[in-house]
């Protein structure tokens, strides 16, 4: 299994590599065309299907020009036979987002499943914690 979870750290490293280069079709590769994301930005019920992944992508990369950062912290992968997830943070913000919140960090986790011998990325989840204080609970 370290085999797998190494594959799979770097599956994940190239992924954040080219959302960070604007490099749409390296951001697609890895992913099962049932992809399921839930993100940032609305909508809430999230996207599913790579049609519907791959048009979520050109707005965050236009909102990148203005040379904001999207790179990964800390990285922990667990992998099975055929089923794996992933967690990582990341620094992801604009030069001055990350001057006024230093601290603040986007929370990926990943499903993967392996098809055909090969990972792919079947669940995104992307989230920044409540900083409000209205979080309830």
């Amino acid at each position: 299994m370290a085999d797998d979870e190494k594959q799979i750290r770097t599956l994940i490293e190239q992924w954040a590599a080219a959302v960070h280069k604007g490099e749409l079709d390296a951001v697609l590769v890895d992913h099962a065309d049932d992809i399921m994301m839930f993100d940032v930005p609305p909508p809430h019920e999230g996207v599913r299907g790579i049609d519907v992944y791959r048009e979520t992508w050109p707005p965050f990369f236009e909102w990148q020009t203005q040379g904001a950062a999207f790179e990964i912290v800390s990285l922990d992968v667990t992998a099975g036979t055929d089923v794996a997830f992933a967690h990582a943070l990341l620094r992801c913000g604009t030069p001055q987002e990350l001057t006024e919140h230093p601290e603040t960090r986007l929370r990926l986790s990943i499903g993967l499943r392996k098809e055909t011998g090969r990972w792919v990325v079947a669940h995104e989840h992307h989230s920044f914690a409540d900083t409000t204080g209205a979080g309830g609970g």
